[in-house]
């Protein structure tokens, strides 16, 4: 994670420990908003999302995503922007917190555009969306503060995390959120 996402989050007064917002960032993005390569917002689209969304739309680009690489991400998802802008725009999560654009109602904002326009303007609105976030849903705020990572991850990413995990290959997101922690705690106290 860069020094300038630890400087930002050691400013902040938080409901919970700096270290818990830190290992979420990590684990989701890796710690990084912004692609390097393009400068366009980290995103994940989600074609699943964008069919309950938009359950008519003709099959195309945006239903061949599978692939967790950026230039891929957005090849889906400008396909179906052109066929349905704020279905697209819910179906895709974005930034450090990777927070679905479905969660724009719940996170106070006046419409998906807005949420994706905060995000796009810096780090700092990332980092806040994900304390929104958290602080939108007291069953994780609890879960955090108990350094329940189980409940953490159920609640952040659904019920099927160590499913999805293991259809992939993939560490546990429970796992992840435990060993970031960890890795945090310490930097901070030490």
């Amino acid at each position: 994670m860069n020094k300038n996402i630890k400087d930002l989050v050691m400013k902040l007064d938080l409901p919970f420990e700096k270290a818990a917002l830190m290992a979420f960032i990590e684990v989701e993005t890796g710690g990084e908003g912004f692609d390097s390569t393009t400068g366009k917002i980290m995103i994940q689209f989600e074609p699943a999302w964008f069919k309950k969304k938009a359950p008519y739309a003709p099959s195309g680009k945006w239903s061949l995503n599978k692939v967790e690489r950026q230039s891929k991400e957005w090849t889906a998802f400008n396909d179906a922007f052109r066929i349905n802008s704020n279905a697209a725009m819910e179906s895709t999560s974005i930034g450090l917190g990777q927070i679905m654009g479905f969660h724009w109602k719940t996170l106070g904002y006046e419409s998906v555009g807005a949420m994706w326009d905060y995000a796009k303007e810096g780090l700092s609105n990332q980092i806040m969306q994900i304390v929104q976030f958290i602080k939108a849903n007291p069953k994780l705020l609890k879960a955090i503060q108990d350094h329940n990572w189980h409940l953490c991850a159920v609640y952040y990413n659904g019920a099927g995390y160590k499913t999805l995990a293991k259809k992939y290959g993939r560490e546990p997101y429970n796992e992840s959120l435990a060993k970031a922690y960890s890795k945090y705690i310490k930097t901070i106290k030490g």
